[in-house]
């Protein structure tokens, strides 16, 4: 049986949404790969009652609970005086909490304020977690079924103990086996399109299948347990990738992770020591920006005035023609440039289509190859920045599809 985990973080700056607790995101992900399965996320405020209930309640259904903030020095710090009074454990003076405290203090020529004594008083059985980032110590404690985690909550000490001893601790505590989870990532594509494509599919038993939506993909995810055997599963994925087709641009978890759309671009461009001349509108040179730093590219132009110059773009008989003239003008930009590849983009739609949310623009993609060109013609909707981003994602989208020989 899997071992059940919990994250309880605390602090009235989280639950009135003062601050965005990004520590229960970081660590639900490191207790997943470990092998846990992960129940619930809790925030409670700085109320010793409502703190005292719910560390009763999770002793008695969690296997390990991480908790964070609490552990500081004043007076709305109340972490281990509420797991005094729920566990009945005394609190009691660490003297090399305490000394290490002052250290720290002196390390920075600093005297040391009276109300840091609070933080060496520990419950009775609590195992100490020295933190050499900062001022509050981290403990553990057994408490009825749940083995607790007391981590700061400050994210850079929080991570760092749980990397260097929190995590080594858990591995030798807990019987883990983890799951592997495959995360397909695809573009150009919606959630219930995908699920469309696997409708009818038959999963292996054990194996669950979910879905998310990112601003600039869409990934299909599988988690299988940790012991299905790795031929069934390599089947499994293939068969999966196969139905969603040429839209699955990377598929981290088999393997090694792939990454976003441009990792996957920038692999492929510097293993074949490919050039790119661009030539942008729709995406105003947020393209040539997400490719920043790479030397395969070679040559950017960007064309502000496209639509603000050419309203006459939207008409349905000239906007017919912008898909030839796109493919010449990238043949072109390749034979002056020079390079292995250049891409052009242009888009029927005036400025007032573009920056209109309700408004659709169509995209023009042309890409200049050693073997001719290919090109596409997509729809972008909404607001202006989402058209902007979606131009650039679609437009690299057709230079992976070649790289992976999956144009149409």
């Amino acid at each position: 049986m899997k071992q059940v985990a919990e994250i309880f973080s605390q602090g009235e700056e989280i639950v009135c949404g003062q601050t965005v607790d990004s520590n229960a995101a970081w660590l639900s992900q490191q207790l997943v790969e470990l092998g846990f399965t992960l129940k619930r996320h809790t925030a409670v405020g700085d109320n010793l009652e409502d703190l005292i209930a719910l560390f009763t309640e999770i002793a008695g259904r969690a296997d390990c609970c991480i908790c964070t903030g609490g552990l500081g020095p004043t007076i709305d710090d109340l972490t281990a005086e509420a797991v005094s009074i729920a566990s009945g454990q005394p609190l009691q003076f660490d003297a090399q909490v305490f000394a290490e405290i002052q250290e720290y203090y002196a390390r920075r020529n600093r005297a040391m304020p009276e109300a840091n004594r609070k933080q060496a008083m520990l419950p009775q059985s609590a195992v100490r977690i020295d933190n050499a980032y900062g001022t509050a110590p981290g403990f553990a404690l057994q408490f009825k079924r749940c083995w607790f985690v007391f981590l700061p909550g400050v994210p850079s000490e929080m991570k760092q103990m749980f990397t260097a001893l929190v995590r080594l601790q858990l591995l030798q505590r807990f019987p883990l086996q983890p799951d592997c989870l495959v995360t397909l990532r695809s573009i150009g594509i919606g959630e219930s399109a995908i699920q469309q494509c696997l409708d009818g599919i038959q999963l292996p038993e054990g194996v669950q299948l979910g879905f998310r939506a990112a601003p600039d993909e869409v990934q299909t995810k599988l988690l299988f347990p940790g012991d299905f055997p790795e031929s069934n599963k390599q089947a499994c994925v293939a068969d999966v990738a196969e139905r969603i087709g040429a839209y699955v641009f990377a598929m981290d978890g088999l393997h090694e992770q792939q990454g976003d759309l441009l990792d996957v671009v920038a692999a492929a461009m510097s293993a074949k020591r490919c050039s790119l001349a661009l030539m942008e509108t729709a995406s105003q040179g947020l393209l040539a920006a997400k490719c920043l730093g790479h030397k395969w590219l070679a040559r950017v132009e960007v064309n502000l005035d496209w639509g603000r110059n050419t309203g006459a773009w939207s008409g349905q008989a000239v906007a017919d023609d912008l898909q030839p003239i796109a493919r010449v003008w990238a043949e072109q930009l390749k034979a002056r440039e020079q390079t292995d590849f250049a891409l052009v983009q242009l888009y029927s739609g005036s400025a007032e289509d573009y920056s209109d949310k309700d408004k659709t623009i169509v995209l023009y993609n042309a890409l200049a190859t050693p073997s001719g060109v290919v090109s596409t013609q997509l729809n972008a909707h909404g607001p202006l920045k989402h058209k902007q981003n979606q131009a650039a994602l679609l437009a690299l989208d057709l230079l992976r599809r070649y790289l992976q020989n999956k144009c149409l």
